[in-house]
């Protein structure tokens, strides 16, 4: 934050001093040996020899300011690595209702059998129940051209034979114009009938449901909810599932409100906004990564925290899904040394154990398929599965 100083004072005048401008008094005749020499008096523009107050008071409430919240950020950050600490409860492993981010290459015409084959042996004997499959983005206005998803049909029908039971979901996504003019506006009504639309014919294309991403979402997003409750509505009267992709919880109560102050950008959401959200889907997955955090022990206690402030909130008729990062890249907010899977897994068994170790309706979203390596599917089995 930029400190605003105000006007330098003036040179201070002693006690006895003229006011400048004035005319002297005549002085009294005495000898050069004993006359000192006089003062001249101060001239306009003369700078003062005392320090600016103010900026020096400015500057040190500035750092005060940087202190404390030094402190709090080291505070913070312990807490985080306190709540890795412990073994997870017996029991908290897959309960078979876990999900995997799929890319558009599979409903683009870029993938064929052999590559339906290969993810059908890597997922046997996993959790793995769910399938979001790139099929958009919709358009700004909500529209979603068929062309965009020409093999959906093969995909559906080509999964369903190799995995039997697996349920395939239509994954949508587009900006939201919550930051800036381009994106959805949801606050509009036409907006919101052709997303409808949209699931309507990804519907009838085969998807078993449909996967919402939606972002940047600001936390108490009125026209989000109004429009998750229409689309519920017609989910359920085509058997089908609603799922959406979430953003985080705020770490500290009102945290988004700082950070949507001091940033432009309130990542996170109100838990009890979450909660409102939870309340109205059949899935909701946590986007549990890009979390800003340096070391694979504060993001662990960082998903643990996630983990528990979603599980109070989550109605237990709504299946909880927490993000694991499957991808490996390096820029603000995400550090792949630090966002590992075996933390995410550790994080995500710690807070179930201290929360609701007995929920049956969870589990973990892999994101995503394409930058997936082994050893993320290697951790994934061991520490979830196994």
């Amino acid at each position: 934050m930029d400190a605003e100083t105000g006007p330098g004072k003036g040179p201070e005048m002693g006690a006895g001093a003229e006011p400048l401008g004035a005319e002297p008094a005549p002085a009294a005749e005495t000898s050069p040996e004993t006359d000192p020499t006089p003062t001249p008096a101060p001239q306009p523009g003369t700078p003062s020899h005392h320090p600016r107050r103010p900026l020096r008071r400015t500057l040190t409430v500035l750092s005060l300011v940087l202190l404390l919240l030094v402190l709090a950020l080291l505070t913070a950050e312990g807490a985080l690595r306190v709540n890795y600490a412990g073994e997870p409860a017996p029991g908290t492993r897959t309960r078979g209702q876990d999900a995997l981010w799929l890319g558009h290459a599979w409903v683009d015409g870029r993938k064929d059998e052999a590559d339906v084959r290969e993810l059908a042996g890597r997922l046997r004997g996993t959790g793995v129940r769910d399938l979001y499959v790139h099929s958009g983005p919709l358009e700004d206005d909500g529209t979603l051209p068929d062309a965009d998803y020409p093999k959906a049909r093969w995909l559906i029908g080509a999964l369903h034979r190799e995995l039997p039971g697996v349920r395939v979901q239509a994954w949508l996504g587009d900006v939201v114009a919550s930051e800036g003019p381009e994106g959805l506006h949801l606050e509009r009504p036409a907006t919101r009938s052709a997303i409808l639309d949209s699931t309507r014919r990804i519907l009838a294309a085969g998807f078993q449901g449909a996967h919402f991403d939606l972002e940047p979402l600001h936390s108490g997003d009125r026209d989000y909810l109004t429009l998750l409750d229409d689309l519920h509505t017609l989910t359920r009267a085509h058997h089908a599932l609603l799922s959406v992709a979430a953003h985080q919880i705020d770490p500290l109560p009102g945290f988004h409100s700082f950070w949507g102050t001091t940033t432009g950008h309130p990542k996170w959401w109100s838990q009890a906004y979450f909660g409102q959200v939870a309340h109205r889907v059949d899935q909701i997955a946590v986007m549990s990564y890009d979390t800003m955090q340096p070391l694979p022990s504060l993001y662990g206690g960082y998903v643990a925290q996630q983990t528990s402030l979603a599980l109070e909130v989550t109605p237990g008729s709504t299946q909880l899904l927490m993000g694991l990062p499957f991808y490996h890249e390096n820029r603000i907010g995400h550090r792949a040394r630090a966002e590992t899977v075996p933390a995410a897994v550790r994080g995500v068994r710690l807070g179930l154990s201290r929360t609701d170790a007995r929920r049956a309706r969870f589990g973990v979203a892999l994101y995503v398929d394409f930058a997936a390596t082994d050893a993320d599917w290697r951790a994934y089995r061991e520490g979830w599965v196994e």
